[in-house]
């Protein structure tokens, strides 16, 4: 696997958006890594949109349809990625995050599986970022997970497990053949779930009825990508019970 160079991230002027705050932040501040999918049907219409300062959405980093990495923003300014967003006790993730847009069309056009290419980009991108910027793999983030009431993204389809595996993020201890038999079985009380979403980082703040059904999904979506109906059950309730003491 190839190490992260400058021959590979590559600056280029006509890809350089001027969306994000003027006032540098320091090395200190960037704690959470957030991967985006970009939602739009082609490298050729993202890259427009994330470099039109009309549209006051960027990101830091690019990864096209072909693994190709383009780097848009600087670290140590803070790209427009995240939006209205929370995780932790902390607000506004722009302020203390690095922001990864990975090409693809999105639920709203054809969602796809990503492919290899733009896998190994992430892998190799990530694990350069996780070492300069000392970032703990239980702040490496989709977006559905700092903003789940609006977003879906990066997908059921990007490969968490994968990027667990090499490292980059976490995942459950649990054995998929035993959890995978208490998937549908009820439980009585839904509180022990959202305290264990709670304690992991989710938000609840805002907990009608509606809302916590999309933060169950965007729960699902990351850690039970095969069925996302954003009712909880047994196997949830263990995954989110692993995850809860994961240290």
């Amino acid at each position: 696997m190839l190490k992260i160079t400058p021959k590979i991230v590559k600056k280029m002027a006509s890809y350089y958006s001027f969306n994000f705050s003027k006032h540098k932040r320091s090395k200190k501040k960037i704690k959470y890594l957030v991967y985006h999918y970009t939602g739009m049907k082609n490298d050729r219409l993202a890259i427009e949109r994330l470099t039109n300062t009309r549209s006051k959405v960027s990101c830091h980093y690019y990864i096209t349809l072909r693994g190709k990495i383009i780097q848009m923003v600087p670290d140590n300014y803070v790209a427009w990625h995240a939006g209205v967003s929370f995780w932790k006790n902390d607000k506004s993730l722009n302020l203390k995050s690095i922001g990864i847009e990975i090409s693809n069309p999105g639920h709203k056009f054809g969602y796809k599986k990503f492919n290899n290419s733009q896998i190994k980009s992430v892998i190799n991108l990530s694990r350069w970022l996780i070492k300069k910027y000392k970032i703990s793999k239980k702040n490496v983030l989709g977006h559905s997970d700092i903003a789940p009431l609006r977003k879906k993204d990066p997908g059921e389809k990007f490969p968490w497990e994968y990027l667990a595996k090499k490292n980059i993020c976490i995942w459950h201890n649990l054995k998929r053949k035993n959890i995978f038999q208490l998937r549908k079985q009820k439980i009585h009380r839904n509180f022990e779930f959202y305290s264990n979403l709670s304690s992991i980082g989710y938000s609840l703040n805002k907990s009608n009825i509606l809302n916590l059904r999309k933060i169950t999904k965007s729960f699902q979506r990351r850690f039970r990508p095969e069925l996302i109906n954003g009712i909880i059950d047994k196997e949830c309730l263990e995954i989110s019970k692993s995850l809860k003491n994961m240290k």
